[in-house]
């Protein structure tokens, strides 16, 4: 299997287009993990019927949250999605949420291209309020059976304050790998270079036809 975080990027964050790899359909009460050191799925646990997953679960690659995993992703579809696909959505917002006292914010949103509902999904707000509510008390909840109040639902924030968050998680990332980091800075230059060329190209030709 091909390693996520080496063949992804987190995509056009800033413009609201996020890479996401699913690792946990809707519906399902198996906790699966990406094991980023065999490059790999793997089944870390099941959980009780109860507390089945609302709806996709997954990771955004080359991120660090501030647990140390991959930043989470919740994807919002009408049928379940399959472990192990990647798909390009779009950013709706952050659930804020602490696990253990440590800090494990889900970015929230749906596939870029959804022609069943007409990509009305645009925002949070468009959501609707049982299905956030439904979330909501999964993730207040689904470790009560073994580990009663660890886990805390902060609240819900928009695009804006999820852009920031995934900023910080890349961050991380490229502070732990700086290879990542200046392989993006070459290809920065790259393409800053190339745009400095074409833009004196076209001023060098426009110049040509105004002397005409």
């Amino acid at each position: 299997m091909a390693d996520f975080n080496k063949i992804l990027t987190p995509g056009n964050y800033e413009k609201g287009e996020l890479n996401v790899v699913i690792e946990i359909p809707t519906g399902s009460n198996h906790k699966i993990e990406w094991d980023r050191e065999h490059a790999c799925f793997m089944l870390d646990r099941v959980e009780p019927i109860a507390f089945a997953k609302p709806c996709n679960y997954g990771f955004i690659p080359q991120t660090i949250d501030e647990d140390g995993d991959e930043l989470d992703a919740l994807v919002i579809t009408d049928q379940p999605l399959t472990t192990g696909i990647w798909l390009k959505t779009r950013i709706l917002g952050v659930m804020k949420f602490v696990d253990d006292g440590e800090v494990d914010d889900k970015i929230i949103c749906v596939p870029a291209d959804d022609r069943n509902n007409g990509d009305r999904y645009q925002t949070l707000e468009d959501l609707p309020k049982r299905l956030i509510e439904q979330i909501e008390f999964h993730f207040n909840h689904y470790k009560d059976l073994k580990k009663p109040g660890t886990t805390t639902v902060k609240g819900f924030k928009d695009a804006k304050e999820a852009k920031k968050v995934i900023t910080a998680a890349i961050d991380r990332y490229d502070e732990a790998h700086p290879e990542n980091k200046m392989k993006k800075d070459t290809e920065k230059f790259i393409s800053d270079t190339k745009k400095a060329f074409s833009d004196a190209a076209k001023e060098w030709k426009d110049s040509l036809e105004q002397q005409k």
